[in-house]
């Protein structure tokens, strides 16, 4: 069982010398960040309800932190971060669904279909897992 969550972010080239200035505007570095996806369950899980909405990142501030930890870069490096897709196999597929069932009064829906698309928008994507 694999997901992924994956997010571009955009990051500020910061001049590694003294006297040495960029403008910010014309060098811009984007990096594609891929990040574990929690076992439906698991601790974590609901990482895509707590920071996604409609398949975007809900607080832009939040995201632009998460970017910096994930990338182990200062805050201000970070220019934006936005989310891509949800990557998963159809295990992991079906185990997410099967958790959000169990309890769909944690995400205010009246079922799955609701609650993926509330969140990820049409952001998911399963794969054969290889």
């Amino acid at each position: 069982m694999h997901g992924q969550y994956v997010f571009r972010v955009t990051l500020r080239f910061a001049s590694p010398r003294d006297g040495v200035t960029v403008d910010s505007a014309t060098d811009e570095t984007t990096v594609t960040v891929a990040r574990e996806a929690p076992e439906p369950g698991r601790e974590g899980w609901l990482f895509f309800r707590d920071t996604l909405w409609r398949g975007e990142i809900g607080d832009d501030a939040y995201g632009r932190e998460l970017a910096a930890e994930w990338l182990g870069l200062p805050r201000d490096r970070i220019e934006s971060v936005s989310f891509r897709e949800l990557q998963v196999d159809e295990a992991y597929f079906e185990a997410l669904k099967t958790e959000i069932a169990a309890d769909l009064d944690a995400f205010n829906a009246e079922n799955v279909s609701e609650v993926l698309s509330k969140y990820l928008g049409s952001s998911i994507r399963v794969t054969d897992g290889e």
